[in-house]
């Protein structure tokens, strides 16, 4: 069963004469450019078969993953029992995919060599929060942020060694507290996308004052750790960017008629859904694998069908980094 919600989508042409590039600040504190809305069906992935959605299929994939944090009020608990958590998901998931099951070693499985959680963001529907639900279809990273995430979070040599074996970025979304009737997560399958669907644009974070870990001085070089150090937006024209720097970058998605919508209605804090951001084994990179899934756009909705009293709604997404050994 299908509901029909509004969802926004960049409009390129609406930026103002001269801009470079699009750009949209991280605490939703404004964009280069206004939005396209288009109607579209979302169809329930609790009446679909679960064999024909995964990370390598469709880009995204759910399952049961009762969490050992329930409020997620504690930063260190989050970091700690919750971070580990997620990586036994993230390990369990990703080895059992079909498109690792022979691309080891002499035809055996690829297994997980490393996991990297770098990021977390929790999302309130509430007044005043850091951080709410983004309504705009987006990407989290593009290849090139990727690529610059295995080398901001890992040292030097083995980085570049770690790149020339697949690795994936991916984001863990779960909701907090109560089922996600509110504004619920949408994704798109990565099979109803086209290349030409993806616009690349500038992500921007508020200047923060950073102290030099030798000198005690403002250094723009130390503490790139963003966990748990939201804030509200800056007060600011929202064409403004005075106040803030650009620090990633995330892909605008175009409206195309032939993209399919899928939500996980009443989704429940004991599932996460699993969210492709980036795959160096995708179709189209350069070393892509036909038909294997590179992305997943994905984006808040207001369900019309939401009951009236249904809670606002509390998420958590975790970002990680999947190296394989091949």
């Amino acid at each position: 069963m299908a509901t029909t919600a509004t969802f926004n989508h960049i409009d390129l042409s609406s930026q103002p004469a001269g801009t470079l590039k699009p750009w949209t600040k991280v605490d939703a504190g404004g964009t280069s450019y206004t939005h396209q809305q288009v109607s579209r069906a979302v169809h329930n992935l609790r009446t679909e078969s679960p064999a024909e959605f995964n990370t390598d299929i469709s880009g995204f994939g759910t399952f049961r993953w009762p969490s050992p944090e329930t409020d997620f009020a504690d930063d260190a608990a989050v970091r700690g029992a919750y971070y580990s958590s997620i990586e036994a998901a993230l390990r369990a998931n990703c080895e059992a995919l079909a498109s690792n099951a022979t691309s080891g070693k002499a035809g055996a499985k690829n297994r997980v060599h490393k996991v990297v959680i770098f990021d977390h963001t929790i999302r309130r529907r509430v007044p005043d929060a850091p951080r709410a639900p983004v309504q705009q279809v987006h990407v989290d990273q593009t290849a090139a942020a990727a690529v610059a995430r295995v080398r901001r979070h890992v040292p030097g040599e083995e980085a570049e060694e770690l790149l020339k074996h697949r690795f994936q970025l991916i984001n863990v979304w779960r909701p907090i507290g109560h089922a996600a009737s509110d504004h619920p997560l949408a994704v798109i399958d990565w099979r109803s996308t086209a290349p030409g669907d993806f616009t690349p644009v500038d992500l921007l974070y508020p200047e923060r004052k950073r102290v030099d870990s030798v000198m005690g001085s403002p250094s723009a070089s130390d503490d790139d750790d963003d966990r748990g150090k939201e804030r509200a937006p800056l007060k600011t024209d929202r064409l403004s960017t005075e106040g803030y720097e650009v620090r990633g970058e995330t892909m605008g998605v175009l409206a195309n008629e032939n993209h399919r919508f899928y939500y996980v209605k009443d989704m429940t804090p004991e599932e996460v859904l699993l969210l492709k951001c980036y795959d160096s084994w995708g179709e189209g990179e350069p070393k892509g694998k036909k038909g294997l899934a590179v992305r997943t756009p994905h984006t808040a909705f207001e369900d019309p069908a939401t009951p009236a009293d249904a809670k606002p709604r509390e998420s958590i997404e975790v970002r990680a980094l999947v190296f394989y050994e091949e």
